[in-house]
């Protein structure tokens, strides 16, 4: 009994040339496999490269207001710079129950209903 031996033709899954090399090659080149999987993942990407420069920006105006360990601002000051409060990377929980909200390495907590207190975390960094 003769074997029969298919063969398949193979190629590239983003620009279908044909793929020369290893049995389990995807991509005939690198800039077909990054092209493909940006495609793939731009939705995503999209989604996450908003969020992260609101997340940006909120760091960058916390920055630019705190001097030293902590500076005391009004609500408006942020708001007039574009903060947006729903947007932070971490909360950290005092044992006295306060609640600061961080961009990174700086955070803020209420002082009251307008103002608020900036810190920067210096543990954050080293």
């Amino acid at each position: 009994m003769e074997k029969e031996i298919i063969k398949t033709k193979r190629i590239c899954l983003e620009c279908d040339e044909k793929l020369i090399g290893r049995k389990d090659k995807k991509f005939c080149s690198d800039q077909c496999r990054t092209s493909f999987f940006n495609r793939m993942n731009s939705d995503q990407s999209k989604f996450m490269k908003n969020i992260n420069n609101i997340l940006r920006k909120n760091r960058k105006i916390l920055e630019s207001m705190v001097s030293g360990r902590s500076s005391k601002v009004q609500r408006f000051e942020l708001l007039d710079e574009g903060f947006k409060f729903s947007y932070f990377t971490n909360e950290y929980i005092t044992k006295t129950g306060k609640t600061y909200r961080f961009c990174y390495e700086f955070g803020y907590v209420p002082v009251d209903i307008n103002s608020f207190m900036i810190v920067q975390r210096k543990e954050y960094i080293d």
